[in-house]
């Protein structure tokens, strides 16, 4: 079971990178808004914003690149639910092939995808004077978080392309998602604001994962922030892969 799981998985992926590459523009066009905000808050914005020293551009760069796997994740809950309302999904569930197979390789290219934007997003952060001495060990620990934030943000993306109705329907889910990184320390730090408002932020998701991310390019002690970061990511990653794959056993009986 496990091998054809594989083989079928490794197939269906194939097809989706191949619509990638016939596209490329929505990579692109997914790091467009989160490069635009970088270079808006860092040019115009920063000069404003107290972060107790160091460069501004060094700050911001974790919460863009969160943003930027909120931005990518609406594609794919798009090009999943293009699979379902052109047919091709029915078609795919009568063929002999695994049948979770089908939503691990729109999981999978969504893992790519958003890699290949988060990297153009870095690029761009590196020509603005983003600089870090972090060795290959916080490289790594970094990737890792970003590719388990991923996977939760896109078995979550998973049931709007399921279940949505219409393409507003499908893509408007995302916003509230790209929103949150607003209300945490990725932009400023939180102690400046409002008492309800920095609670918010101190205990929602975005502000331990910014910060771990944050510390590794720094070179700084992540402390506890590290493990509430990888926590908050396998819980998420946990209950939606659960709701996602209950959504997607109703879709198919």
């Amino acid at each position: 079971m496990t091998t054809y799981f594989l083989h079928d998985t490794t197939v269906l992926l194939k097809r989706s990178l191949r619509h990638i590459l016939r596209s490329p523009d929505t990579i692109v066009t997914t790091a467009v808004t989160p490069i635009a905000m970088l270079l808006l808050f860092v040019y115009v914005f920063g000069s404003a914003i107290d972060i107790g020293g160091g460069s501004y551009v060094d700050y911001l760069l974790p919460g863009i690149l969160l943003i930027t796997i909120a931005s990518g994740i609406a594609y794919t809950a798009f090009r999943l639910f293009t699979d379902v309302s052109g047919g091709i999904f029915e078609r795919f569930q009568s063929m002999p092939i695994t049948r979770s197979s089908v939503l691990w390789s729109h999981v999978l290219t969504s893992v790519v995808a958003n890699l290949t934007s988060l990297v153009l997003v870095v690029l761009v952060a590196l020509v603005m004077g983003f600089r870090s001495g972090a060795g290959v060990l916080a490289w790594l620990a970094v990737l890792g978080i970003l590719v388990l934030f991923t996977l939760a943000l896109t078995w979550l993306a998973v049931i709007p392309g399921l279940t949505a109705k219409s393409v507003d329907g499908v893509s408007g889910f995302s916003y509230p998602l790209i929103f949150l990184p607003f209300i945490s320390s990725a932009f400023v730090p939180t102690s400046g604001m409002p008492g309800p408002i920095q609670w918010f932020a101190e205990h929602q998701p975005v502000t331990p994962i910014v910060n771990t991310i944050r510390g590794l390019y720094a070179e700084q002690p992540v402390g506890a922030d590290g493990w509430v970061a990888v926590g908050w990511c396998l819980g998420l990653l946990l209950v939606a892969y659960a709701l996602a794959m209950r959504t997607y056993r109703s879709k198919i009986a």
